[in-house]
């Protein structure tokens, strides 16, 4: 994602901790706290403009939703959206890394994570950047819920076979597989930002449902 410098959204952000939480630590293990009830919480990590998780909390009024992201430029779009949409109640924003996540959740804070268009990290020895390399599995593994789930999509085949392999040789169980999810896709699909633009230039878009064991 090519990031365009906006010295006023660091401002604009801390003026808005309705919605973009600050000191998300203070809430680990707490979330229901923040959104005033015990309903599921959801996700999702490199939330980008907000598009997909805007969209969810919108859908999806019994669940609660986080987006994640690092860069100011970036979140404050999500922001932004999270605006114009009139601040679902059940949305919260985090400026934070994904790379941190055991900060600011504890195991079972979390019942579903959301990755959608990664960074494929295509050169070998980033490997260990890809969001589903098993590091990063196991982060989310202590975050989630006892059969916690993790739904991917991206446009990129090559990061598509590494997810399927990893979370296999982790020993997921792989519910839900799709190589060209545009094809019969469902209902309730809320589309990223980039999701639009690929599938609009009849690229198919890749998804995978899976579920962490709780034998593990």
């Amino acid at each position: 994602m090519r990031l365009r410098h906006k010295p006023w959204a660091v401002e604009f952000i801390d003026a808005h901790t309705d919605v973009v939480i600050p000191n998300p630590e203070a809430h680990k293990t707490k979330w229901s706290e923040v959104f005033g009830n015990d309903n599921p919480v959801h996700i999702e990590v490199g939330t980008g403009k907000g598009q997909f998780v805007i969209g969810m909390a919108l859908q999806n009024p019994d669940i609660n939703y986080i987006g994640i992201e690092l860069f100011d430029s970036v979140l404050v779009c999500a922001l932004e959206k999270t605006i114009e949409a009139e601040k679902p109640a059940n949305l919260r924003l985090l400026k934070v890394n994904g790379a941190k996540l055991e900060e600011f959740f504890a195991k079972g804070d979390v019942s579903r994570v959301y990755l959608n268009f990664s960074d494929p990290w295509p050169k070998i020895r980033h490997a260990k950047r890809r969001l589903t390399h098993e590091g990063f599995l196991k982060l989310y593994e202590n975050v989630l819920i006892d059969n916690g789930e993790i739904h991917f999509k991206t446009d990129n085949r090559g990061l598509f076979e590494y997810s399927l392999v990893s979370m296999n040789e982790y020993g997921m169980a792989l519910k839900f597989v799709s190589l060209d999810l545009h094809v019969n896709m469902p209902e309730d699909n809320v589309m990223t930002e980039y999701e639009q633009k690929f599938s609009a230039l009849g690229q198919p878009i890749y998804r995978l449902e899976c579920q962490f064991k709780s034998n593990k």
